[in-house]
């Protein structure tokens, strides 16, 4: 399986500004995944949808973000891995670090975040219906 981005997920300050926002300038849907921590689905296609591109998630931002002029504020993609504990110890023998580590989705996935040598954050997710 190819380590592909699958996913992107947008912090928000106040979530519901920004799905406002998205849904004005793009027509983006945002579904309700979660009600605790909120989590709301990114839909930038429908299923049926042909074109190319991929869908994320939004939630509510756990610390505050850079001033201007200091930094990207950007979205974070995740890539989707075979086997969360293997790719974990090859991103942190790289000089990667853990920012959040591994985590369960009941019964979807492992997920945890990382950052690169740069200090950039991404995630790796191991699908996975047994995660507890």
């Amino acid at each position: 399986m190819p380590n592909r981005i699958v996913h992107f997920e947008i912090q928000a300050d106040d979530p519901q500004r920004a799905i406002v926002f998205y849904q004005t300038v793009f027509g983006w849907e945002f579904p309700k995944w979660l009600d605790e921590p909120p989590y709301w689905g990114v839909m930038t296609a429908t299923q049926e949808s042909k074109e190319p591109g991929i869908n994320g998630g939004l939630l509510p931002r756990p610390a505050k973000t850079p001033g201007l002029g200091f930094g990207t504020n950007a979205f974070v993609c995740t890539v989707q891995v075979e086997n969360f504990d293997e790719i974990a110890a090859k991103i942190e023998k790289a000089g990667g670090k853990v920012a959040l580590p591994k985590q369960a989705i009941m019964g979807i996935a492992w997920q945890g975040y990382f950052l690169d040598t740069e200090g950039n954050t991404f995630g790796i997710h191991q699908p996975d219906k047994n995660a507890k």
